[in-house]
């Protein structure tokens, strides 16, 4: 008699799980910043920007807290020094002043700032953190939460692979005025993030 409403529940907390981690990526939102660096880099690899950050995603899933004392940082430092990169990045779309240098084809490139911190950024590893410290504190089935990651990289990489057609709608005006719009969303999830973390560490 319960199986049903438990199946139903877990549905549910897996639909707002995904959506959840949805908008802490916020993939469309990087639309912009990611076309900039393609156009940088002469390109970007999607198969493998959307493996390094589910990589990424599933290593901080399964260590991310542990790995993180092993280095002597707490999750409130890791999350700072992560804003403080993704203001950068937001600058750089606002103010059009070039931070990250074009660097064509480099392997580097693709892992940062693309795969972290614009995708997998300390917002979302955080956030797969705290869900599953919660997950486990409740005796939830915790594992639903890679489920949810593995319906976002599949959205991550078909955006990826849609930038050209994207740009191509968008056109130039467009984009610039997109481009900036989204810079100072970024500017305003810095700042947030910065702002919910850095008080914890001043004493």
């Amino acid at each position: 008699m319960q199986k049903p409403t438990a199946m139903q529940f877990n549905f549910q907390e897996f639909l707002t799980l995904t959506f959840t981690l949805f908008a802490v990526i916020d993939v469309v939102g990087s639309v912009p910043m990611l076309i900039s660096m393609k156009e940088k880099m002469g390109g970007i690899n999607a198969w493998k920007v959307t493996l390094i950050s589910g990589a990424l995603m599933v290593l901080f899933f399964f260590i991310g807290k542990p790995f993180l004392n092993i280095l002597g940082v707490d999750i409130k430092s890791f999350a700072v020094a992560g804003s403080i990169v993704i203001f950068i990045l937001g600058l750089e779309m606002v103010l059009g002043i070039e931070f990250f240098k074009p660097d064509k084809n480099a392997p580097s490139g693709t892992i940062v700032p693309i795969a972290f911190p614009l995708i997998a950024g300390s917002g979302t590893l955080t956030t797969i953190m705290s869900l599953k410290a919660t997950f486990e504190r409740s005796d939830r089935n915790e594992y639903m939460i890679l489920g949810a990651i593995l319906i976002n990289l599949i959205i991550i990489y078909i955006v990826l692979r849609s930038l050209n057609l994207i740009e191509k709608a968008l056109g130039k005006a467009g984009l610039l005025a997109v481009r900036k719009f989204f810079g100072v969303i970024l500017l305003a999830i810095a700042v947030k993030i910065f702002a919910s973390n850095a008080a914890g560490l001043i004493k």
